[in-house]
């Protein structure tokens, strides 16, 4: 929402500073909303005004040294210049404190807000009065909250405040928010919290969770009954933590707390806060000489290797589907031949994890999820992996929360979809704590293996262990000597996932399939034939007459074959999963919803309108020109033959439901492809599959129309069109 008074700030940095060019910037737009583009023009300003001639977007150590040494207490008598003052009532507007009209003096309404902000951020019993220390200066600059936040703990922002104010003089120790969320920043603080408890002087305390500090805490174990400040130390972290206590003393209270959170983690469940806790607590890996019952590994599990894991405690075992660079620098990193009846053998049980190139937020979309999707259940089922296993689907890389929301979550709602409709396995989700917990809370992952090793992720730092989470990769070590040695990440387990024990013969990768089309080469040229064809058979690139189904004479074209083209050319990712997952030909999918796309004519919409209206109770519609009584009997005979994992639906209680379904493309898509299976029941002919002859592909085309001189003539129109699409199809998984 636009703010006046933000407005009348971003004027004022346009018109002091040449529209933002003496200050290295862009002219600000002065829309009234603040943000960082506002607060680095403000730093940069203040910058400027100090003499500072290497202007940054960041408040670091040269901006606050100088600051402190030229202006230790900034007020109405020490604020150097008019400018450098409406800097500072610019920044509290921004934050939602009156600046005072940004009129250049450091007016009572400016030092009224300077003390509000103050006591908001809990410094005002440090840094008393209306001044403003550079320490508050800094934090103004910032988009950082000192208020609570809509949805804000309480608590959490008391321990915010209770930070702020002991620690806000010793050197590294810089003001934290005080919004009632747990952040990166909340989180490195206490550690430095810690570590001056522990006696570190100004220098040496950095907020890493170090060999001096580990030691310090190992001497420091606090119960029920202590209200030193180590009690407020440990119950501010178990707050941070999500967990059900008050910040303060170690109460009864606050020692059965510690046990839920220590049996829930895995630890020994002692009710104090021991060294294990602490480090649990504090930092995403923990107690990191903890040995877990669990271990992953890019290394063949020979008996050997396996006797290995055996001696030293060890149940489950991580390996992965799929390596894609088989020849690379990891050869073994894929599961080997043999490898399964070894684990096996020796006892142990696998978890499946699938990854490849799951390291950038380029690669995460809702396509790229389906089609790992299919790939997993591919591999799983050629090594072997019976149905009811998890396969865990990594996340690689520090994805910011709103990377979370733009593309993970979309991404795992494609690889759900596409696991959970078809097989019997199930999905589960690799990576940092805020993913996993965030994909878990969606209900597109089942269970999480927990990347925790990375502690300074962003996903990590400041959040607590996934409330479904099955494994917690915590270290890397290597056990065993001779041929038994072997590097592996060490992991808790929590029982969630016991792994598979028992597999079924190795079935292989079916040769043969289709992949998505190589655009590059054959998008072109592939239109043109398609063109080509349609033309020679009476449907020119755009209009164009016929009868429909229902025996009406229609002009069509409603969508040119260049706009149908590309239709069908944006979800080939889904064409090809569904002809993977069914081992039949993309082109018996592709063609009818090309073909329906282009014929779209103006009844098709009326008949649509009348459903909508409750004048009708189906009609053909969506991209492939479906009926929802035709895609209910397809969908049902598909979850009889174990095609589709689904509950049978009804004319009855399903009907509307599955055709407003039918709108979205992909359910609509996947419906072509499952009315094709269905169709070859209903002729008598043998289901398709990657070998089906041309007659019978004729005759399953003929059927998506119905039956009768009109529907043969269909067939023999599309099975043209799908001999143009098969001929590029077949060049593209060449």
């Amino acid at each position: 929402m636009a703010d006046a008074m933000v407005e009348r700030a971003q004027r004022f940095i346009n018109s002091t500073y040449n529209n933002g060019a003496m200050l290295g910037i862009s002219k600000l737009e002065e829309d009234g909303k603040t943000g960082w583009t506002v607060m680095y023009a403000l730093t940069r300003a203040l910058q400027y005004e100090m003499g500072i001639t290497s202007l940054s977007n960041a408040f670091g150590p040269t901006t606050l040294s100088t600051l402190q040494s030229k202006y230790p207490s900034i007020n109405a008598s020490t604020v150097p210049s008019a400018n450098f003052c409406r800097i500072i009532q610019s920044a509290l507007y921004c934050k939602g404190y009156d600046g005072g009209e940004i009129d250049g003096t450091y007016n009572s309404r400016v030092q009224s807000a300077v003390a509000q902000l103050k006591l908001h951020m809990g410094v005002d019993g440090a840094y008393p009065g209306t001044s403003l220390e550079p320490k508050v200066v800094k934090a103004l600059l910032t988009m950082d909250a000192y208020v609570s936040l809509s949805g804000g703990n309480e608590q959490i922002r008391t321990v915010q405040r209770w930070l702020n104010a002991r620690y806000v003089n010793r050197r590294d120790f810089y003001i934290i928010p005080a919004d009632g969320y747990h952040s990166r920043d909340v989180a490195k603080s206490m550690l430095f919290a810690i570590q001056y408890e522990l006696g570190m002087a100004d220098g040496v305390a950095n907020g890493n969770f170090g060999p001096g500090t580990q030691s310090g805490l190992k001497s420091h174990t606090v119960g029920q009954g202590n209200s030193s400040t180590w009690a407020y130390l440990f119950t501010a972290a178990m707050v941070l933590n999500k967990r059900n206590v008050l910040f303060g003393e170690f109460t009864g209270g606050v020692q059965s707390e510690v046990e839920t959170f220590q049996a829930f983690s895995m630890l020994p469940v002692t009710g104090v806060g021991d060294y294990a806790t602490w480090s649990s607590l504090l930092v995403s890996y923990g107690d990191q000489t903890r040995r877990g019952s669990a271990c992953d590994c890019v290394t063949k599990i020979t008996p050997e290797r396996a006797q290995t894991l055996v001696n030293a405690g060890y149940a489950y075992v991580g390996r992965y589907l799929y390596n894609p660079f088989p020849n690379g620098k990891l050869p073994e990193k894929q599961i080997q031949p043999g490898e399964l009846e070894t684990i096996k053998a020796y006892g142990l049980r696998c978890f499946p994890i699938y990854q490849t190139f799951s390291d950038s937020l380029s690669y995460f979309k809702y396509g790229q999820g389906c089609v790992d999707g299919t790939n997993a259940v591919e591999w799983a089922r050629a090594h072997g992996f019976k149905p009811g296993s998890i396969i865990y689907f990594a996340v690689d890389y520090d994805a910011m929360d709103g990377e979370v929301t733009s593309n993970i979550l979309p991404h795992f709602r494609g690889v759900s979809r596409t696991v959970t409709e078809n097989s019997g396995y199930r999905v589960g989700v690799y990576g940092p704590r805020n993913i996993c917990q965030r994909v878990t809370d969606a209900g597109y992952a089942e269970t999480a293996f927990v990347s925790d090793m990375s502690a300074g992720f962003s996903g990590n730092l400041g959040y607590p262990l996934p409330t479904k989470w099955a494994f917690d990769q915590i270290s890397t070590i290597t056990v065993g000597s001779g041929a038994g040695s072997i590097n592996i990440d060490n992991d808790m387990a929590s029982g969630r996932d016991q792994g598979q024990a028992d597999f079924d013969p190795p079935a292989g990768i079916v040769s043969g399939l289709d992949r998505d089309l190589n655009q590059a080469a054959y998008k072109a040229p592939l239109l043109a034939d398609i063109q080509s064809y349609l033309t020679s058979i009476g449907v020119p690139e755009t209009g164009g007459e016929g009868w429909t189904a229902d025996g009406d004479w229609v002009t069509y074209g409603v969508i040119s074959t260049t706009e149908a083209f590309n239709m069908v050319l944006s979800a080939d990712y889904l064409f090809t999963n569904l002809a993977r997952t069914l081992k039949i030909r993309k082109a018996l999918i592709q063609a009818p919803v090309l073909w329906e796309l282009r014929k779209l004519n103006p009844l098709d919409a009326v008949s649509d309108e009348a459903v909508k209206a409750g004048l009708r109770d189906d009609s053909s519609t969506g991209w492939g020109q479906i009926f929802a009584k035709v895609a209910i009997d397809a969908r049902n005979y598909c979850i009889r033959q174990g095609l589709l994992n689904a509950s049978p639906l009804t004319y009855e209680a399903d009907l509307k439901s599955v055709w407003d379904q039918l709108q979205d493309p992909e359910y609509n898509i996947r419906s072509v492809a499952y009315l094709t299976m269905f169709n070859s029941y209903q002729l008598g002919i043998p289901s398709p599959s990657l070998t089906t002859s041309l007659a019978d592909t004729q005759a399953l085309l003929a059927r998506y129309n119905g039956t009768g001189p009109k529907a043969e003539q269909y067939g023999r129109e599309l099975v043209g069109l799908y001999q143009v699409l098969e001929n590029y199809n077949a060049l593209s998984r060449a």
